[in-house]
């Protein structure tokens, strides 16, 4: 029998301040960004101290490998890191040298863009070549424990500033921005020239929305929501909207004093929430007269712990079912 093992990606984070010019060349691909556009990333990260991105995936890791053994599967989980250590590739090898034959492979990015996720997929593919046989997630938008676990954290902070004003709190889901060409439809003398496969356009947006419709369900009397991307990045060209800053424009002439804003493209803490959420935008919606709080993030929730799990289960099923078939 195949020995086989769970492969949990992720961004990826430096550990320090300083490398972050190299950690910003790795999310580009190399391409040169603006020496402002590299200081400003460095201010960001000196005001949160460091990301815990890393650490809060290893120990989501750990309690996956806990919760699959109590289930009865042995099997160890892995994490490998886009744009720092460890290093999807060099993962990947360490699996191949510790034996490993079939892995199930999952991105802690549930909405599926094929220019993000799909480029974690791709590390994976090129490195494992014939050595590693995979079972890779797409996407996982709608699992309901994903939407479970952003439920669960919600309901407390809405149930808290409801009672605090005398009326529901509205909500403001967020995620993710990306650049609207990674998403647009491609032509057919562009079809090539994209790093996805197949037709269509790139399910990304789509699935964002999908998990905030999710989450919103099972908010017993859910109050006004709505929807918006952050975190819109300084590469050339549009990104997709509306951003988080217009947004809060609205709902400010909409006469709303508090407002409760859920990340729901993010699983852990890091600088986009740390940062983005926490300083940026709560200092923005201040100014609007909006007084600003967001749950707690998922990072090693028992509902997300589960999700991952199931995810790994059922892709390790796969393999076995192309062995039998």
């Amino acid at each position: 029998m195949a020995k086989q093992a769970i492969l949990l990606l992720a961004h990826g984070t430096p550990e320090t301040v300083e490398q972050i010019p190299e950690y910003l060349r790795n999310v580009v691909s190399g391409r040169p960004l603006p020496e402002s556009v590299v200081e400003e990333i460095q201010h960001r990260y000196s005001l949160i101290g460091r990301s815990p991105l890393t650490d809060i995936t290893m120990e989501l890791a750990r309690l996956v490998e806990a919760e699959l053994a109590a289930g009865g599967e042995k099997t160890p989980v892995y994490v490998g890191m886009r744009n720092w250590k460890p290093y999807i590739p060099d993962v990947v090898r360490q699996m191949v040298a510790d034996g490993i034959e079939e892995a199930a492979v999952i991105c802690l990015a549930p909405q599926n863009s094929r220019t993000s996720v799909g480029l974690y997929r791709r590390a994976v593919e090129a490195e494992a070549g014939t050595a590693l046989r995979i079972d890779f997630t797409e996407g996982w938008a709608d699992h309901p424990m994903l939407a479970e676990g952003f439920a669960d954290r919600l309901r407390p902070l809405l149930a808290e500033m409801s009672a605090e004003e005398g009326y529901p709190v509205p909500v403001l889901f967020t995620a993710h921005s990306v650049p609207c060409r990674t998403v647009q439809t491609p032509s057919a003398s562009e079809g090539e020239k994209r790093l996805w496969p197949g037709a269509g356009a790139d399910p990304y947006a789509e699935d964002a929305k999908r998990t905030a419709v999710e989450v919103a369900k099972r908010i017993e009397k859910m109050p006004q929501w709505w929807f918006a991307f952050q975190s819109q990045g300084a590469s050339g060209g549009p990104w997709i909207g509306p951003t988080v800053e217009e947004t809060l424009d609205g709902i400010a002439g909409d006469g709303v004093k508090s407002l409760i804003l859920q990340p729901i493209g993010f699983l852990c803490d890091h600088v986009e929430i740390l940062f983005d959420v926490d300083i940026l935008f709560t200092e923005y919606a201040k100014k609007l007269g909006i007084f600003l709080r967001r749950p707690s993030s998922l990072n090693t929730s028992r509902y997300l712990v589960k999700a991952v799990a199931d995810l790994a289960g059922k892709g390790l099923g796969r393999l076995d079912g192309k062995k039998q078939g």
